[in-house]
């Protein structure tokens, strides 16, 4: 199994997130918090490299959330969805495949290029 690259969008701190993201081979290559006003705008940028983008939903407002999906949908990225808590975090994995299930929505969903 390949190791994916993800930005994790929301929270100021992950506590045993990044544990368990490694154990699925995901790698953290950003963490934002989304508190910043930039973090809003429509024309958002992901970084290079990034393969997943993570939105902790509870500590998302609805604009942030909106503009990173966005971003992640034009570049043909996979988003997941879920609360802050490794629980709920597992459960949306386990749940995903890693969008090989196309079943697993509407926790993951695999973006598609116009």
């Amino acid at each position: 199994m390949s190791t994916f690259n993800a930005v994790i969008v929301g929270a100021d701190r992950l506590g045993n997130i990044p544990l368990l993201l490694s154990e699925h081979n995901i790698r953290i290559t950003h963490h934002v918090s989304g508190r910043d006003a930039s973090h809003q705008r429509r024309t958002m940028q992901l970084p290079t490299g990034t393969e997943m983008v993570i939105l902790m939903t509870d500590f998302l407002g609805h604009n942030v959330m909106k503009a990173f999906r966005q971003a992640a949908q034009r570049s043909g990225i996979r988003v997941l969805a879920c609360r802050r808590s490794v629980c709920a975090l597992k459960q949306a994995l386990d749940q995903c495949g890693l969008c090989e299930n196309p079943a697993c929505q509407p926790n993951c969903i695999k973006s598609q290029t116009k």
